[in-house]
């Protein structure tokens, strides 16, 4: 057994154009074939350079993992397609190649067709994480409908006897994929049920695609244990969605829920009314940053911890909240996880255990506590009407969109008929 050697170039900021320029720095990958690990993020790529790359990977015969985050920076739109075709190309014959990571890269509609293609096909992979690629909805979820495909690639590999991994991780934030790539996820999330970390956060996911996203996606994700969903849309739409689905996962160790508006309109009783089932034991870590959630929100998640439905928990993140710092129902639950903490004779390390800084909390008022309520309330229906408002502005669009063929078909039709009748030639019209 080969020893594992890593191949890197990280973040050297090279500007490599020619295949001459890659040749300077590539030479340890024409000299050795063993490769386990290769790293060339954090420089930027021309297609020449991609395409003297290419042979060289497609040699690394025991490649496990490579990084390609950050290699087209300063690159034209036109130049990043045939660059990655080349590269994501020569990656497809290596059958030990589970990990890869391609964050940091300009995806957009214009330049999705390589990896796209790439992901359909590569039924090695394990891991795949997407981070800041500017996709949208549209290229969203061309990506998430490969994914579905290369779930029954893999399938199909299983019947003839192959040993083929199961897609585990999905790491795909700050992409702005809202919600109308949200069905294409969903199915994608039904055919890759062996999922154990999924991480969308920062996508403008609103309630709709929130809820369609738990609900016919991830609930069939039972060996999920990492869920980061952090800076999209839940509120009491959404939050219903999760306190449904989350008994379900048993091996649940981290869930991100932070910055969602989690705490509105009996948010934050849902959830910890789900929680305190007593189904999701091995829950560690839990993020609730930005939620608008008030003391009265803390004291429920204590009571479920205090009662043992959550023995394991042991992390709590919770600045940015409703709160005094010295409310009583918060120190109850900040001693609760350090007396665990001492219990398990486990010093760990920053941000392991206990709650984290309250470094931005918005005090509420007596008064405020008395009238949030209907205030939240409110500012619900507003968003559940602006919300609607925007699903048959979407839906009017696409019907318009499929109907300006026909329209356009009829104009040319009134055209041509208004032609026949004319001389072209300029001697007026025909009788």
């Amino acid at each position: 057994m080969s020893t594992p050697e890593t191949f890197t170039l990280a973040d050297l900021g090279l500007k490599l154009d020619t295949a001459a320029d890659t040749e300077k720095h590539s030479s340890p990958l024409s000299s050795s074939f063993s490769h386990t690990d290769i790293q060339l993020n954090g420089n930027t790529f021309g297609p020449p350079a991609c395409t003297h790359l290419a042979p060289l990977l497609s040699a690394q015969k025991d490649l496990h993992t490579i990084n390609l985050a950050d290699i087209f920076t300063s690159r034209l739109l036109a130049e990043i397609p045939p660059a990655l075709s080349s590269l994501l190309t020569s990656l497809l014959p290596l059958q030990k190649l589970e990990t890869i990571d391609l964050s940091d890269n300009a995806f957009g509609l214009n330049t999705q067709a390589p990896l796209v293609e790439f992901l359909r096909k590569h039924v090695p992979l394990r891991v795949l994480i997407l981070n800041n690629n500017g996709l949208g909805p549209e290229a969203g979820a061309n990506i998430a409908d490969a994914l579905s495909e290369l779930a029954e690639k893999k399938a199909e590999a299983r019947k003839e006897g192959k040993e083929v991994p199961s897609l585990e991780t999905v790491v795909c934030g700050r992409n702005r994929l809202e919600s109308g790539s949200m069905k294409a996820w969903s199915r994608c999330f039904q055919k890759n049920r062996d999922l154990r970390v999924v991480k969308m956060v920062q996508n403008g996911i609103r309630q709709p695609g929130i809820e369609l996203l738990l609900r016919e996606g991830l609930a069939g994700c039972e060996r999920l244990e990492v869920l980061d969903l952090q800076d999209n849309t839940f509120t009491h739409v959404g939050a219903g969605a999760l306190a449904e689905v989350v008994p379900g996962w048993k091996e649940l160790r981290e869930l991100g829920v932070g910055d969602s508006l989690l705490g509105r309109k009996g948010g934050m009783r849902m959830l910890c009314e789900a929680l305190g089932k007593g189904q999701n034991e091995r829950l560690r870590v839990l993020r609730l940053q930005y939620n608008e959630i008030d003391g009265r929100g803390v004291g429920m998640l204590h009571e479920v911890v205090k009662n043992g439905q959550l023995p394991q928990l042991r992390r709590v993140e919770l600045n940015g909240n409703k709160f005094s710092e010295d409310d009583v129902r918060v120190e109850k639950l900040k001693v609760l996880l350090d007396e665990r903490r001492e219990e398990a004779g486990d010093e760990g390390g920053k941000g392991e255990w206990g709650m984290d800084e309250f470094s931005d909390l918005e005090e509420e008022s007596e008064d405020e506590e008395e009238v949030s309520s209907e205030k939240e309330e409110e500012i619900e229906d507003e968003e559940e009407r602006e919300a609607k408002a925007e699903d048959i502005l979407r839906d009017a669009e696409e019907e318009e969109g499929m109907n300006v063929g026909l329209e356009q078909d009829k104009e040319v039709d009134a055209l041509a008929e208004k032609l026949g009748k004319t001389d072209l030639i300029g001697q007026g019209t025909k009788t």
